[in-house]
């Protein structure tokens, strides 16, 4: 009954929270246009977060030479790490003190957009990343902020959360506020052509998970399911065609829409148990963020059938996969089942060799506290249910 008091407080303040949107700049070679932005915002001397391997590619260079070509200063932090850590956010902020920039450019992945975030947060608030968990400690405009996704997956250049990593404790925290949405997102499919299938899948499949756990909570609204439900027929229809050709244009274009679109629509209604279970086996194991998804989400999806048989018949219908025909049951169920046929269809696993048995009863702990009371789930869930849905994934 707590639970359920607790996300009807949350729904009434998220009505009074006022989230704001990215302005968005997206299209082929669309990183073209950064520089016009950042003169149009006054920045003076930038500072790029990105990681070594967008580096070695390439990738950061295109941006650069746009940068040197209006003459706009730049300075490149390019120690991200996966699941980038208090450390990491620490040096991040030493090193833009030291160069007084007066603006920050994200480009790479999730784990790029989080140290970003944390470090305008940290900077901003002029303290450690660790004093900031949590929801709206920051209050206070950030750095002019311009995010450039190089994946089609955590939708975090429109999202307003950063997830860091606590390496001492093994553990992912994260820190919550408005002005961490970034002020503009540019979505240049272009930087996506030739990602390694494998990303292409588990970063697909992570706004999967974002856009269903978003139409099913029960924070949802009209608006977000309308970005939700656009999100999960894109993914149905494009992931399997980028998944094969990572060279195909429209799908890339497709696919970084649908990221978009769901991280517009979690942001606003906030996810459920499979980010949960997945941010434990990432704090704990380092198992990259999308894969734990994928192969959480059928699970969960099936614990909490009963209670979303609606919600997951609408998605169904929405996307294609069933039609007029169908019952509401069995339009459900078929979305369950075309979630398990495109994991198999991307080459996907079903358990994690990481994962030990000693470790289940800690895990799952650890992921009901963090979903209790703060993740509009259809279906409650137990310890102990959390505890047999962890062996399932046992290798």
């Amino acid at each position: 009954m707590l639970h359920f008091i607790a996300i009807a407080l949350l729904r009434q303040i998220n009505k009074l929270v006022k989230i704001p949107f990215p302005k968005l700049i997206s299209g082929e070679n669309a990183t073209t246009q950064v520089a016009s932005q950042l003169d149009e915002m006054k920045v003076n001397t930038v500072f790029i977060v990105t990681d070594v391997l967008l580096i070695k590619l390439g990738i950061v260079e295109k941006l650069t030479n746009e940068l040197t070509k209006a003459n706009i200063h730049y300075h490149i932090f390019d120690q991200v790490t996966s699941d980038p850590t208090t450390g990491v956010i620490h040096l991040a902020c030493t090193f833009y003190r030291k160069n007084t920039c007066d603006g920050i450019i994200a480009i790479g992945g999730g784990s790029v957009m989080d140290c970003a975030k944390a470090l305008a947060a940290s900077i901003t608030k002029n303290t450690d990343i660790k004093n900031l968990k949590g929801l709206f400690k920051i209050r206070k405009q950030v750095p002019t902020f311009i995010a450039i996704p190089t994946t089609a997956g955590t939708g975090s250049e429109a999202t307003l959360v950063a997830v860091i990593t606590d390496k001492n404790k093994k553990q992912k925290f994260t820190v919550i506020d408005p002005v961490l949405v970034p002020d503009i997102a540019i979505i240049d499919p272009t930087l996506m052509i030739g990602l390694p299938s494998s990303i292409t899948a588990e970063t697909g499949i992570d706004a999967l998970t974002h856009a269903i756990e978003s139409y099913s909570g029960l924070h949802s609204t009209d608006l977000t399911k309308a970005y939700s439900s656009d999100a999960v027929k894109r993914i149905f229809q494009y992931l399997p065609i980028a998944y094969k050709d990572g060279n195909n244009l429209q799908a890339r274009t497709e696919m970084s829409m649908a990221s978009f679109n769901a991280g517009i629509a979690f942001t606003r209604t906030s996810i459920g148990y499979v980010h949960a279970i997945s941010h434990q086996l990432g704090g704990f194991y380092h198992i990259p963020h999308g894969l734990a998804n994928a192969v959480i989400l059928p699970h969960v999806m099936e614990f909490s059938f009963n209670n979303a048989i609606s919600s997951y018949a609408e998605l169904a219908y929405i996307a294609g996969i069933a039609d007029t025909k169908d019952t509401q049951l069995s339009a459900a169920k078929k979305l369950v089942e075309q979630v398990k046929t495109l994991n198999n269809q991307l080459n996907i696993q079903s358990n994690f060799a990481e994962l030990k048995a000693e470790h289940i009863p800690m895990l799952a702990k650890r992921a009901i506290k963090e979903a209790y009371c703060s993740y509009p789930v259809p279906k409650q869930m137990t310890t102990s249910q959390c505890e047999a849905i962890l062996l399932k994934l046992l290798a």
